[in-house]
């Protein structure tokens, strides 16, 4: 019997391993110091990245920009046999009185062996860990856009499944 990928698995991870929204590319690149890392947990595999430049320090809005997200050697990085790419740059804002931040939309392509599935959510909203810069995702559905006929239309993520620090 001929074994063929599961893909819900791989939706989900691929349209949570960002969690980041669009906005206009950042033009000129960051012009502060200011950090993000994201940590994404579905379906058993973790994607991970790690300093991340931003074009502002919260609470003050800002882009994630994903060339240092996507950058050539793999600053996201996935276990479980997916592999992941951020196709827009991740617009956040900030509600510090309500401990919140929000992200307009992500779009990410994930891939396992030889399938492909491109996802994008909008309207993603995010809660404060207390008073530090580290933030959790509500939970939140992305929509199929392009790719296998394997892939779901749709993958829902839970609350909590992802996190952004910014540091």
């Amino acid at each position: 019997m001929r074994h063929i990928p599961t893909l819900t698995g791989l939706a989900a991870l691929a349209i949570a391993a960002t969690v980041v929204g669009t906005s206009a590319a950042i033009a000129a690149g960051p012009t502060v110091d200011q950090k993000a890392d994201g940590v994404i947990v579905v379906a058993g595999s973790t994607c991970t990245w790690t300093n991340a430049s931003t074009s502002a320090v919260p609470p003050n809005a800002l882009t994630v920009d994903r060339n240092t997200i996507n950058k050539p050697g793999g600053n996201l990085t996935c276990n479980g046999g997916i592999t992941a790419t951020l196709n827009n740059n991740p617009a956040f804002t900030f509600d510090d009185a309500g401990a919140a931040a929000k992200t307009d939309a992500i779009d990410i392509t994930g891939k396992q062996s030889f399938i492909s599935c491109r996802y994008k959510a909008t309207n993603l909203e995010w809660n404060r860990d207390g008073t530090t810069r580290k933030y959790t995702n509500k939970p939140f559905t992305a929509t199929k856009t392009s790719g296998s006929f394997l892939c779901p239309g749709s993958v829902t993520t839970a609350a909590g499944d992802a996190s952004m620090l910014f540091h």
